[in-house]
């Protein structure tokens, strides 16, 4: 996302990571890292924050509220809890700095290529404000509504994403079971209502068993938590969101969260005694 700023817009862009590498590879394409985040707190008039906690995000709005510019424009691309982005919005709000909650949907490859889904809420000036940037990162961007409005969507998107993820992982394990081939299987049903860009992408993942995130198992798991949480505020059921997190828990439990979130195929797995898995071709030559 912060080459994709770099490459399609004017204005001068700042950047850290805790990673040293990460920053390199900004530098090298043409843009500013400061060896300390709070240069970027003190100087910058849209900050953009990608982070992978709760506590990450608060903690790092609580210290551009301490040490930024008044007018300075937040936007949050993390999946931030609504309850959390609320709490912070009243607080910048307060100091003259604005909030917006942006988070993103399309992974890495989407990532990578500017075509990210992007689910937008806070103030409607200020998002027309800083809509412009974000189609830089983004083909679809979309106003939700007032603050936290763009965490719930993403809520809802990751719901979706991990019962589909479960169902898909639950099929295959099925079939498998059954005594079908999956690879077979895949390209059976790949085109008719089964099918999804998820399916597309993962299904082949698991059947070559290369589960190295590109959506990492803790970071779907966090969203999951979130929308566990909200529904009990909002005193609802979610018991299709609830079963997918407590297999990922028990991913988290295996030491196994820092897989790709397909993985969580292995809990299905283990529970019918299967292996999801491309059939070795035995190939004979013969003179």
């Amino acid at each position: 996302m912060a080459l994709n700023l770099l490459k399609k817009c004017d204005y001068p862009i700042m950047g850290y990571d805790i990673f040293t590498e990460k920053r390199s590879i900004f530098i090298g394409n043409g843009g500013k890292s400061p060896d300390h985040v709070e240069e970027i707190y003190e100087n910058s008039d849209i900050i953009f924050l990608c982070l992978p906690s709760n506590d990450l995000v608060k903690n790092s709005i609580e210290e551009i509220i301490n040490r930024g510019k008044k007018g300075t424009i937040i936007v949050d691309l993390s999946s931030t809890s609504p309850t959390v982005i609320r709490e912070m919005y009243d607080k910048t709000k307060q100091v003259g700095i604005s909030l917006v909650d942006s988070p993103v949907s399309g992974g890495e490859p989407g990532a990578i290529a500017g075509t990210l889904v992007l689910m937008c809420g806070g103030d409607k000036q200020t998002f027309d404000e800083v809509s412009p940037l974000l189609h830089f990162m983004g083909t679809s961007v979309s106003y939700m509504g007032r603050s936290g409005c763009g965490s719930i969507a993403k809520l809802a998107n990751n719901m979706i994403a991990g019962c589909y993820l479960g169902a898909m992982s639950e099929g295959l394990a099925f079939a498998v079971k059954a005594g079908l081939d999956p690879e077979t299987l895949f390209y059976a049903i790949k085109d008719g209502y089964a099918g999804s860009p998820i399916f597309e992408v993962k299904a082949p993942k698991i059947m070559s068993r290369n589960f190295e995130a590109s959506a990492r198992i803790a970071v779907h798991q966090k969203d999951l938590k979130n929308a566990v949480k909200l529904a009990e505020e909002m005193d609802v059921q979610i018991p299709m969101s609830k079963m997918v997190l407590d297999y990922m828990n028990e991913m988290e439990d295996l030491g196994k969260d820092s897989e790709d979130h397909c993985a969580i195929v292995k809990i299905y797995e283990k529970n019918m005694g299967v292996l999801v898995k491309k059939q070795e071709m035995n190939v004979l030559y013969r003179k």
